[in-house]
């Protein structure tokens, strides 16, 4: 039967509970167990997928299409183990479901409410589908303390008393501040953290305090008497240098023999970690470094291309290279010349977005890699950018431009309102629900034998990531090809362009999919690992 660990937060937000779930699931996965991660969110969104990234930080996209919160990418990429729509849910699609339920009827008559209803669909998704795992770590977004988070906490409140004896430990989460002025860490944020969370019935096992700083052992039994957790369980959490060597960390902490005694597990399989300490090694002794410009719109939040800059890094890891990105706002170039900024980067990299701000700059950037041989990735939004850029400049389609924009002449970027999901036709309206009609989850393509990207990814068979509603116009595909820009890859019934590549460049490739969304420290993919690369051989050209 499954474990449960529940990850609660305290004190602020932000403090790092997802990296903390995933460092703890990678622990017990090197200790030879079995591990599934799940994130409770409690926002009434149905999904993140119609939220800012500058409020939200990026969509992480699952194989099977569902639009979750970005920790899923941290459990991803710590644990290899591909998450699923299974693993987040939000109060929205709780509402959303029970509703729905309501309506036909399913309650016979019953008064709907939080306790039981509410409660009991937290927890059939808390316990649903956890037969071949050992631990399930379930993390609660939020804070303790409020008001959306209550049910959640509730709900985990009532898993503590339903489950066996011994299947259910609590992490808290906290922050201990410095004060400059007082010269000292205090507790006391954590103390009311932790009343706070009792005072709703649940008792953590183990305290996991953030500190910028070593925690003195005086403090340490201070938080365990007023906090009532053995003073072992007091485990310090402190910053590191790169967020790859936090399993690492933690375990010299103890964080996982804790948890383990907590569950009566002792003694314990010693962890296997030294794939952890080769990745913290290359991060921390490369033998070189590259410069790649990001060339955003959201480039003020780096969590909105957090998938992106670890994908970078994976990519720095194979190539044993530190990975310096220069954030750049594409609006900058439809104001100033983008030669200053570009002229000093050895590659350059446009990744997704939506909307007409800032999409001249990118298209711009498109272009000075193009003529200035700079190695270029378009992803996404970046392949459509820089697809337009050359029917304008290459094949002479002078007012090419997307639909997304408006009406035009030349659309050379279209919304899709059909696609083949296996064997199910997709349909989209124009004006219909923005909510999760995009083209989401994993499709495969086919490469053109002798490509650059086929020869990159070693086949010609691939599956990637999608989450878009525009789509390259196949219709002009002959004009562009004429002009040197290559449809490398199609989805697997000819009609939808997957990738393009320029034939006469040292690297100029762009892709529908969002190939971040699969790469992991330990398996950089090959895309990144080849774009790094490029960006490297350049920089000694230079």
């Amino acid at each position: 039967m499954a474990r449960y660990i529940f990850i609660t937060g305290g004190v602020v937000s932000s403090l790092g509970k997802g990296i903390a779930s995933a460092a703890l699931g990678a622990l017990l996965q090197a200790r030879g167990y079995r591990v599934r991660l799940r994130k409770l969110d409690p926002y009434l969104n149905v999904d993140p997928g119609t939220m800012s990234p500058t409020q939200h930080g990026e969509v992480f996209v699952t194989d099977d299409g569902a639009e979750t919160d970005l920790d899923l990418g941290h459990y991803e990429r710590f644990t290899g183990r591909p998450a699923t729509r299974m693993d987040n849910i939000t109060t929205g699609r709780i509402y959303t479901n029970i509703i729905a339920k309501e309506r036909r009827g399913d309650y016979l008559g019953a008064t709907v409410q939080v306790i039981p209803h509410v409660t009991d669909a937290i927890k059939s998704f808390v316990l649903n589908g956890n037969d071949d795992v050992d631990f399930v770590l379930v993390e609660i977004g939020g804070t303790v303390g409020d008001i959306e988070a209550l049910p959640f906490f509730e709900a985990i409140r009532q898993l503590g008393n339903e489950l066996p004896r011994g299947n259910v430990v609590y992490i808290h989460l906290t922050l201990m501040p410095y004060i400059p002025a007082a010269g000292e860490l205090k507790t006391k944020p954590t103390q009311h953290s932790v009343k706070e969370l009792r005072s709703i019935g649940i008792q953590p096992d183990i305290l996991l305090v953030r500190a910028d700083r070593p925690v003195p052992a005086e403090e340490r039994r201070k938080m365990s008497l007023f906090c009532n957790v053995r003073e072992t369980a007091v485990i310090q959490a402190l910053d590191v240098a790169t967020i790859y060597d936090v399993p690492i960390a933690y375990h010299k902490e103890g964080l996982d023999t804790e948890v383990l005694a907590a569950f009566g597990i002792d003694p314990a399989p010693a962890p296997k970690l030294e794939r952890w300490l080769q990745v913290v090694d290359g991060i921390a002794n490369p033998e070189g470094e590259v410069t790649i410009a990001i060339v955003g719109k959201y480039t003020g939040l780096k969590d909105a291309y957090k998938s992106l800059i670890e994908a970078l890094q994976h990519g720095g890891i194979a190539n044993r290279v530190r990975v310096n990105l220069d954030w750049i706002e594409s609006e900058v170039f439809e104001k100033e010349d983008p030669t200053p900024y570009l002229e000093r980067v050895n590659a350059i990299l446009v990744p997704g977005g939506f909307g007409e701000r800032g999409s001249e700059g990118k298209i711009l950037a498109a272009k000075f890699a193009r003529e200035h041989k700079v190695p270029y990735f378009g992803i996404c939004f970046g392949m459509q950018m820089a697809v337009i850029e050359s029917a304008r400049s290459l094949a002479g389609i002078e007012d090419a431009a997307s639909s997304e924009f408006g009406p035009t002449k030349e659309p050379v970027v279209g919304i899709m309102t059909e696609w083949l999901k296996g064997n199910e036709l997709q349909q989209r309206a124009e004006k219909g629900d923005l909510g999760g009609t995009m083209r989401l989850g994993a499709y495969e393509a086919r490469l053109k034998d002798g490509s650059r990207i086929a020869q990159i990814y070693g086949s010609t068979e691939i599956s990637e990531r999608h989450r878009h509603r525009y789509e390259v116009n196949r219709s002009y595909r002959d004009r562009l090809e004429a002009a040197g820009l290559s449809f490398a890859g199609m989805s697997p019934d000819g009609l939808l362009p997957e990738t393009v590549e320029l034939v006469d460049h040292p690297w100029f490739i762009g892709v529908q999919y969002h190939p971040e969304l699969k790469s992991r420290p330990f398996e950089p993919h090959p895309l990144f690992a080849s774009f790094v690369e490029a960006a490297l051989v350049r920089s000694r050209l230079v």
